[in-house]
């Protein structure tokens, strides 16, 4: 938002410098981006007096002129239809650089010097007017500089602001925060309309067909107005604040709404048919030519302004081709309005048609102070146009403004903000925000917001207040008293509480969060061959990358792969909590979201290479990560893989289930699709169910036992066997015995000797523990006799 020092201070008496407002600005929320000069470009630019003009002898379209610049008379060859003597113009004189670049040199134009250039308004970039120079008002003095002589404002700040602050996308709201914020008076513009006479009211008819779209609608007649170029003091200020002048009646619409915050607009009264403004939706499928001459199709969710017949404009957005001020137009029909703010939100994205006015409607406009610019607008019109102001106003406000009441307990916003700041400090910043304050009851107040601040919404808003104005950056930093109770175990057994605890032992195994977008190409999915039944197809997608939404987590995670490796990151182990969505058409909303767990493993398995052994990370650690999930985080601890044939994009796929039920797979991505990511090793994931996990562990009650007292005793064994063998084969082999003492069993070691392909050596490490005694050598050797005996006539091994 460009904000004009010098027209801000019409509102506001502040002497201080611009960058002093901006920083106080700043920490009332109102970001200072930069001080900018909007006339640099001109600031050689000199005013000149022609002094004599006359025919070039050797071109009939050049004209030979003397220009008086202050301290010297300049010899320019001027091809200008409209140069003459007398005149007060614009010069670039030599060494003057032009805001296209163009560097005035010393030039012969058939055969005679010119030392300048008398310049026109497109040349200096003020307008598109280039049928001539630009001759100047005769009262200005030659030499001087063109920026003093206007009087052109030097001092434009660029702020950002936040969408919910409506209220300060005019210089009457920046002023009402620099009174605020240095206790300032604010001044308003003198109203001194004067009608004419008749009844707008009874010329023109105003209807609304829903009150929820547009809570009010007002006109004004302005008659007999002469289209023209809008006066310098005008057109000066709208270009400093970025707006190209086009004519008096339209320059004073953007007027008023870069002064007051009020779009406007101005329709050619003899245009609307049967006397009649109507605002109601578009019918499905019009056809509507916008001021653009784009003609754009149109749908119920859109909002127009009627006349009796046809429509004039697509309310809140753009006028109509149909109804727009022409040279010819003399009678003005002034529109001031209040629309919905989402229906006009929509529309302009939906046609992808932005535009001033609808930035402004869509984040809501100061319903009270409506009448007020629609009369300094009639004015205006009536005093640069020359046009007569219709008496009274064409009125239907079905909808009136109520003002909204807040409760504010002051001890709770000190207690909110860590302050400690006397009631009446807050009662202050209050009042001069426009509020109504009724402290009568000293623990609860009741403040009314002003129309205009239409994001005071509820009792927090107001402690937001009072915290910007006496300063956020002054509140001291203090940490928080922090009381543990009960509410961390209610958290933890829903279903938030369930995935933050899957995200702690994501960032504990060492893997890194990845958070992807939920939209994926359809290419991206067809490339893991993966089902077209099922998706969701977005109706207006941000790119063809992004034109459905995912239906499996590894897409993501691959793309994320393959932007790691972009960036020289070879060894990647990431995670990814999120949903995936599956077209339903029993849903309400046609689609199910399934909250589902992806791990991606690539590279090495170490992060470094000294003193780590190199070796690339294997089915053994995507299934390591997988166990350690399911039985040392979840204690779920009967887990279950068995391989799987013809998976959409792994090979080899392993299946994962606990206690019988099915809640994921895990596998090696195909090397020929992993190319595709610029993987040049193996890439391993899995994908694990996480509401079906919540359910099990819901289900799944944990046991507690006392430490053991007494010392274990251990004893290896190592079983040869082939390399079909699964080492888990082993194990159950020995848990079916149901021996008493034995207390764990573990795999520790393989090897394979050299040269040999079909056999395998497994060591496992057996623990036996007595819970009331300390175990003898004899009856442990007793029980592992037992077990070797028992394993070797189950399973085809040897010892």
């Amino acid at each position: 938002m460009l904000i004009s020092f010098d027209w801000l201070r019409e509102f506001v008496p502040f002497e201080g410098e611009a960058q002093e407002l901006g920083d106080r600005l700043t920490m009332l929320g109102l970001e200072l981006d930069s001080i900018e000069d909007p006339f640099e470009k001109v600031k050689d630019i000199v005013v000149g007096h022609v002094v004599e003009c006359g025919r070039h002898p050797e071109a009939e379209k050049l004209s030979v002129c003397k220009v008086d610049v202050g301290d010297e008379v300049l010899d320019i060859v001027c091809g200008a239809p409209n140069v003459g003597q007398g005149q007060k113009v614009p010069v670039a004189k030599v060494g003057t650089v032009m805001p296209g670049g163009l560097k005035i040199k010393k030039a012969k134009l058939r055969g005679l010097p010119s030392h300048g250039m008398i310049c026109s308004e497109r040349e200096l970039e003020f307008s598109d007017n280039h049928d001539g120079i630009w001759v100047l008002p005769e009262d200005l003095k030659p030499g001087e500089k063109l920026v003093d002589a206007l009087k052109l404002e030097r001092t434009v700040l660029d702020f950002d602001i936040t969408p919910n602050r409506a209220d300060c996308l005019s210089h009457l709201g920046f002023a009402r925060e620099a009174a605020l914020a240095f206790d300032l008076p604010l001044t308003m513009p003198k109203l001194a309309l004067t009608e004419s006479g008749g009844d707008a009211a009874g010329e023109i008819k105003v209807v609304i067909d829903d009150p929820a779209l547009c809570p009010l609608y007002s006109a004004r007649i302005i008659r007999d107005v002469q289209q023209k170029a809008s006066p310098e003091w005008m057109r000066m200020r709208l270009l400093a604040v970025g707006q190209r002048p086009i004519s008096n009646i339209v320059d004073v619409t953007n007027y008023i709404m870069f002064e007051l915050g009020q779009p406007l607009h101005a329709f050619d009264m003899d245009r609307i048919e049967k006397a009649t403004i109507r605002v109601a939706p578009a019918e499905d499928g019009m056809k509507f030519t916008t001021l653009d001459e784009v003609e754009r199709t149109l749908t119920p969710a859109d909002l127009l302004i009627w006349d009796g017949v046809k429509p004039v404009a697509l309310a809140g957005v753009m006028g109509g081709l149909n109804s727009e001020m022409t040279g010819d137009s003399r009678n003005v029909l002034l529109e001031s309005a209040v629309f919905r703010p989402g229906t006009i939100r929509k529309t302009a994205r939906r046609l992808a048609l932005p535009s001033d006015a609808s930035y402004r409607f869509e984040r809501g406009v100061d319903q009270v102070l409506n009448r007020f610019c629609l009369d300094r607008a009639a004015q205006l019109m009536s005093e640069i146009a020359g046009g007569s102001v219709v008496s009274g106003v064409a009125v239907n406000e079905p909808t009136p403004w109520q003002d909204r009441v807040h409760g504010y307990r002051h001890d709770r916003c000190m207690r909110l903000l860590g302050l400690d700041l006397e009631p009446g400090f807050a009662k202050k910043v209050f009042t001069l925000e426009g509020c109504q304050v009724d402290d009568s009851d000293p623990d609860n107040w009741k403040v009314s917001s002003p129309s205009h601040r239409l994001d005071l919404e509820r009792e927090v808003d107001l402690y937001e207040e009072v915290g910007r104005v006496y300063g956020l950056d002054r509140i001291p930093a203090v940490l928080p008293r922090v009381k543990k109770n009960m509410d961390g175990e209610v958290t933890s057994d829903t279903p938030y509480g369930f995935i933050r605890r899957i995200k702690l032992w994501g960032a504990g195994a060492g893997l890194s969060e990845a958070v992807n977008y939920s939209f994926v190409g359809t290419d991206d999915l067809d490339r893991l061959n993966m089902a077209p039944e099922g998706r969701v197809i977005i109706a207006n997608p941000l790119s063809e990358e992004q034109n459905v939404m995912r239906t499996d987590l590894t897409p993501g995670l691959l793309n994320t792969l393959k932007h790691n490796l972009a960036q020289g990151n070879n060894h990647v182990r990431v995670f990814e909590v999120a949903k995936r969505f599956v077209a339903d058409a029993e849903s309400e909303t046609e689609t199910r979201e399934h909250t589902r767990l992806g791990i991606l493993l690539y590279g090495s398995r170490h992060a470094q290479e000294w003193p780590w052994p190199h070796a690339d990370a294997d089915y053994l650690d995507i299934k390591g990560h997988v166990e350690h999930l399911l039985s040392d985080s979840l204690k779920l601890e009967e887990a279950e893989f068995a391989l799987v044939a013809d998976h959409a994009y792994l090979e080899p796929c392993v299946s994962v289930s606990v206690y019988g039920k099915p809640v994921g797979f895990m596998g090696m991505v195909r090397p020929e699709m992993a190319d595709y990511y610029h993987a040049r090793k193996d890439v391993w994931v899995a994908d694990l169910d996480v509401e079906m996990l919540r359910d099990l562990t819901r289900e799944h009650s944990i046991q507690f036992a006392n430490l053991p007292v007494f010392p274990p005793s251990r004893r290896d064994v190592t079983v040869i066997g082939s390399m079909t063998l699964q080492a888990g084969a082993v194990v159950a082999a020995i848990r079916d015995m149901n021996i008493k003492i034995l207390e764990s069993v573990e795999l520790v070691a393989e090897y394979i000797p050299e040269g040999q392909e079909e056999e395998r050596n497994l060591s496992f490490r057996l623990t036996y523990r007595h819970p009331a005694k300390t175990l003898k050598d004899k009856e442990v050797d007793k029980q592992h006799k037992r077990v070797l005996n028992e394993l070797s006539s189950k399973l085809p091994v040897r010892f």
